[in-house]
């Protein structure tokens, strides 16, 4: 249960976080400059790649890798395939995971390593098999692992220091959230400046720079201070409480941000999630919004012992585009369908921005809106 009178009590909920979640989603914008800056000290505005790799291979431990090669291979398009290495092994532990490059991987490939960690001898036996097939590695990860001294120690490798706030190094026995805001832009934006420099993308400093102040802005609009009736993200959060949240979304840069939300619910409000590209939507959550899910499902809820009895769970769909769209648009379909099963629905639209920035203003936002679930809820 969401108790939503901590939502606008700043200081409640500061005594909540208890994992630096709002400091991080807060933090945001500062962490994409130091990850930038970061990334220049390691040398990546002076690279001089001659060409472009025939793949971009990314591994990682949790959420926060799958996320980043999602955003990489929705940001570069088809240009060049982004493939994830999905780890194996008996748990999620960092010293039980492995991860094995394709077959076909060698010189002409790019392989990169983000993790929070930086501990997983499997990334460091990964590292050093890649550099036997011939791929350049570039890893980000924290500084003085295991993983910085492989990749360091091989002519064609590059390793670039993690942006960590200083709580986080206070607090380095507890295991960073993959999902955790501060997480992501810290991994994404050394990435977004080298994948810019091979060509693959265009993220040039200046527009790193215009998503730092994206994500700077978003932070005062949706910061803890700021009350729930004018606040978006406490706006969303409050709006979810009690349902199922069913995340549609529109335009090629809001998929990623769609899936990015389900996994940040998940793992840091411990709330289930669905998202799906529209047009496609409709068709699989049609008869999930037809179910005994949709508001107006149940015709004995009026009759429910509101004081000893939990409501039922219901759908909420929450609709995120990326960009007001010109010609054809599914979204008033998509209105139509869950208005019609009485399922309500929630929008967030970005201002007009590059692409780039809206994604991020997406992200923040409902990054935002998951860390509120969490301390509410007490998970």
């Amino acid at each position: 249960m969401l108790d939503e009178s901590l939502l606008d009590a700043p200081e409640a909920l500061a005594e909540a976080d208890h994992r630096g979640l709002l400091r991080g989603a807060a933090e945001a914008g500062a962490r994409v400059r130091t990850a930038a800056r970061h990334a220049a000290e390691a040398g990546i505005n002076d690279l001089k790649p001659d060409g472009r790799p025939r793949a971009v291979l990314i591994a990682g431990p949790g959420a926060a890798a799958t996320c980043v090669a999602d955003l990489l291979g929705t940001l570069a398009g088809a240009t060049t395939p982004v493939t994830r290495l999905a780890p194996t092994g008996v748990a999620p532990a960092a010293g039980a995971l492995r991860w094995e490059l394709p077959g076909w991987a060698g010189s002409v490939d790019l392989l990169l390593i983000a993790t929070p960690d930086g501990a997983e001898p499997g990334l460091s036996l990964l590292a050093e098999h890649a550099y036997r097939r011939g791929c350049t590695v570039v890893a980000v990860a924290p500084a003085a692992t295991p993983l910085s001294e492989t990749v360091q120690g091989a002519a064609h490798g590059l390793f670039i220091r993690m942006a960590t706030a200083p709580y986080e190094q206070e607090e380095a026995d507890q295991p960073l959230a993959a999902s955790a805001p501060g997480v992501l832009w810290a991994l994404l934006t050394p990435l977004l400046a080298l994948l810019d420099r091979t060509g693959l993308l265009t993220a040039p400093p200046d527009a790193l720079e215009k998503v730092a102040d994206r994500l700077d802005h978003i932070a005062e609009r949706c910061g803890p201070a700021i009350a729930t009736y004018s606040n978006p993200a406490k706006t969303l959060a409050a709006e979810l409480a009690d349902t199922l949240p069913v995340i549609w979304t529109e335009g090629t840069s809001a998929g990623p941000a769609g899936r990015r939300f389900a996994a940040a619910l998940a793992e840091l409000a411990g709330r289930p999630a669905l998202a799906a590209e529209l047009p496609e939507a409709l068709a699989a959550h049609g008869a999930l919004l037809a179910s005994r899910l949709a508001a107006g499902a149940d015709p004995d809820d009026f009759f429910r012992d509101r004081v000893n009895e939990a409501p039922a769970l219901h759908a909420r769909v929450v609709l995120l585009r990326d960009r007001p769209t010109g010609g054809l648009s599914a979204a008033p379909t998509a209105r139509e369908l869950a208005l019609g099963h009485d399922t309500a629905i929630s929008e967030l639209e970005p201002e007009d921005g590059a692409e780039l920035e809206n994604l991020a203003e997406l992200i923040a936002t409902t990054d935002f809106a998951a860390v509120y679930l969490a301390l509410t809820a007490g998970t």
